[in-house]
């Protein structure tokens, strides 16, 4: 058995506290991430570890062990979300508009948290820990840009560990399931054009608005309709722009969404039946029917080994009754994915809910994650990592 190295006591509920209120109140987006940056490099600055930007606002941090041995890599994401603040909090979001509505405050100060405590285990430690604070998670991915802006440095870690706010999960439980466990996703951009004209005259147009309203109504019934139930599959269409007065029918109407999917066949499966039905519902009718695909993040798949590293260190520092065995994959995506598709690794969830109470979901105006998670998620992230640099998962 593991002998544990850390207790959750050794972790300042009060200083993660302030820690993640200064972030929250200063949420930023996609990769202009000038204050929050600011922030995480000071703290890291004052613990006596060294570090750098990577892919513009992305920080690569260095702890470095004084035993030779393997590299495990911790990831936090920092950015928020474009969306209005609703919680009546003090430590409310400052900048209009924007929020950290996913969570990204708490993961970056549990990072952080986790930091000082291995920061004072260096004399003894084996190896070397890369922290890694990312840009980007809820836009185009900040993930890969790093990794080719230099992340790895040295060579590439041995195993990776990062974590994720789950308000559905009492607060300060820990849960973990190895296998498929986030989805990949496609985004998907598509118009329908055809003839422009009055609308007392629909006769002598081709009413772009009705047949992109049929093809949206096809594509919502392909999953339903085409794909095995025991195959999980979202497709869901989030914009629609078109026309500019109600008396015109315009030539043109787009719209898009995102395809999520956690089979890889079923991903290629549906990306054709997606383009096939937004260029054959208007065609029928003489209209044109145009799609493009962008490619999301990938599968992400949480190593069993790695898996039971996180598992045993949650009960180890939180009890069995903190520690939850998850089944099921989530539709959620992440680009921690491009991490684990250079090492084994392990995404686990931290409880973020209060007992009792009716928890707004991530990406809510209204989320407020329950602040006594904090030095679970730290612990955990820290206690896991020890483990894995002592004893090393041996595929």
């Amino acid at each position: 058995m593991t002998k544990k190295h850390l207790s959750l006591e050794e972790f300042s509920q009060k200083q993660l506290e302030a820690l993640r209120r200064k972030l929250h109140a200063c949420p930023e987006l996609d990769f202009d991430l000038e204050e929050t940056s600011g922030i995480v490099g000071e703290t890291l600055t004052a613990l006596g570890i060294s570090w750098k930007f990577t892919a513009k606002s992305g920080i690569a941090a260095v702890i470095e062990g004084e035993k030779p041995g393997r590299t495990v890599l911790l990831r936090a994401d920092m950015d928020a979300l474009p969306l209005a603040e609703e919680a009546e909090v003090p430590w409310r979001s400052r900048n209009e508009g924007v929020m950290h509505a996913c969570g990204h405050d708490v993961h970056t100060a549990c990072l952080l948290g986790a930091a000082e405590a291995l920061s004072k285990r260096r004399k003894g430690m084996k190896g070397r820990v890369l922290l890694a604070f990312q840009p980007a998670e809820e836009t185009s991915g900040g993930a890969l840009p790093m990794i080719e802006d230099g992340l790895f440095g040295e060579g590439t870690p041995d195993g990776a560990f990062a974590l994720h706010c789950d308000p559905s999960l009492p607060a300060g439980s820990v849960g973990a399931a190895s296998g498929v466990f986030r989805a990949a996703s496609d985004m998907f951009d598509a118009s329908v054009r055809g003839r422009g004209t009055h609308g007392a005259e629909p006769h002598r147009g081709d009413d772009v608005i009705a047949l992109a309203c049929r093809v949206i109504g096809a594509l919502h019934e392909l999953v339903g309709r085409t794909v095995s139930p025991t195959k999980g599959a979202v497709l869901s269409v989030g914009t629609f722009r078109a026309g500019q007065a109600r008396n015109i029918l315009p030539e043109r109407a787009d719209f898009s969404g995102i395809l999520r999917t956690l089979d890889e066949d079923v991903r290629e499966s549906l990306r054709a039946k997606i383009r096939r039905t937004v260029m054959n519902i208007p065609n029928i009718l003489g209209a044109v029917g145009e799609v493009t695909f962008t490619e999301g993040y990938p599968l992400l798949r949480n190593d069993e080994g790695m898996t039971e590293i996180v598992r045993n260190a949650a009960r180890d520092l939180l009890g069995s009754d903190r520690t939850v065995g998850l089944t099921e994959p989530g539709m959620a995506v992440d680009d921690f994915a491009v991490y684990l598709q250079h090492m084994p690794g392990c995404y686990f969830l931290l409880g973020t809910g209060r007992e009792g109470k009716d928890n707004p979901p991530l990406h809510n105006p209204f989320f407020d994650p329950d602040e006594s998670c904090l030095p679970a998620g730290a612990a955990v992230l820290a206690e896991a990592s020890l483990r894995f640099l002592e004893e090393p998962y041996q595929k």
